[in-house]
């Protein structure tokens, strides 16, 4: 028979036990959780973590539901989205528009105006007569670009934001938002994981992405920015940044390296810019914006590549934007900060 002594050691040993289990629970590194996927003609990649855990399992669908969603509302490739039959109709009549529809035309007004019409989401049709919807490139001539340059302009598009609905003056005129399309969706994704408690992630999409928080073992995100070259399969990286800022940061670039072709010995970037209706011929190859919404920063980085290396530069001044801006000239990149970018807390720059 135990003695009240060995019963009190016993008690004593099982407590200590539990202590140390309870310990090495408490102290294991939570794990990264990881998504990857295709849509909207690019690929995505999403890590994660949280206490307690929120698998892929579980928010697999979800995502896929909203991409789903979004496709459905903004993609201008199927006949049936709300866009395409937007762009179709030739009615000038009060049309119903979602809330984020209408966002997305409220944050691309303001970049318009704050670049004089060099951001245009109304630039669609000048893209097919270049050919670059369909890679049938051609270079127009100039009656050809003055007449689509008449069906373009935010400016024939009314809003009616108390009644969420929105009208043409111009039959013609359509929209199109692929140039803020991969931030915006990075915005809903990350909201999706914030909405089951996640507060520490990466999620990139086509290249695009938001960070927030920090690693399961307590250490900063590291991104880089790619260097700006065309290679379909070898992504180099230009610059190493930290993410210092766990609120969290978007970083949004564009270049004019991913898309052109040649004709009569001349290079032709699929960056047009409305204002001419011809491709952009600035040293400009990559602007990379960080900002906090993600359909901003890849708006504003669209922009900094229609408004080339000097205007860019003074519209990022003027706006105090975080711009990481890289030339080409004579063979070697040259790479510029805005001030904002140059004095920021939010991120650092790593020396090569």
């Amino acid at each position: 028979m135990f003695s009240q002594r060995m019963l009190l050691n016993v008690f004593r040993g099982a407590v200590a036990l539990l202590s140390i289990v309870m310990v090495a629970a408490c102290s294991r590194t939570p794990e990264l959780q990881k998504l990857e996927g295709y849509a909207q003609g690019t690929t995505y990649h999403i890590s994660w973590w949280s206490e307690p855990g929120v698998s892929s399992d579980e928010i697999r669908p979800l995502f896929e539901q909203r991409l789903a969603q979004i496709d459905k509302e903004l993609s201008t490739y199927r006949d049936d989205s709300y866009i395409s039959e937007f762009n179709r109709s030739a009615s000038t009549e009060w049309q119903p528009a979602s809330d984020d529809f209408l966002e997305l035309l409220k944050i691309a007004r303001q970049v318009n105006q704050k670049t004089q019409g060099c951001y245009d989401p109304t630039v669609g049709p000048l893209f097919n007569l270049w050919g670059f919807r369909k890679s049938d490139f051609k270079v127009p001539d100039s009656q050809q670009i003055a007449a689509v340059k008449a069906e373009l302009g935010l400016d024939k598009i009314e809003v009616d934001e108390q009644g969420k609905h929105i009208r043409k003056t111009l039959p013609q005129v359509q929209l199109d938002f692929s140039s803020m399309g991969e931030g915006y969706t990075i915005g809903k994704l990350s909201a999706i994981l914030e909405s089951h408690g996640v507060a520490n992630y990466l999620v990139e999409f086509g290249g695009d992405m938001k960070i927030k928080g920090h690693k399961p073992d307590g250490s900063k995100w590291r991104i880089a920015i790619e260097r700006p070259v065309h290679q379909d399969d070898d992504i180099q990286p230009y610059k190493i940044v930290t993410i210092q800022d766990e609120q969290g940061v978007t970083l949004d670039t564009s270049g004019t390296y991913r898309r052109s072709f040649d004709a009569n010995g001349q290079s032709y970037s699929h960056i047009l810019d409305p204002r001419t209706g011809s491709s952009v011929t600035h040293d400009l190859v990559s602007a990379s914006v960080f900002g906090r919404n993600p359909a901003e920063s890849d708006a504003w980085a669209t922009a900094m590549l229609c408004l080339g290396p000097k205007a860019g530069y003074q519209v990022a001044q003027q706006e105090n934007l975080e711009v990481f801006f890289i030339r080409a000239e004579q063979g070697k990149f040259i790479d510029q900060q805005s001030t904002a970018l140059a004095h920021s807390k939010r991120v650092l720059f790593h020396q090569e």
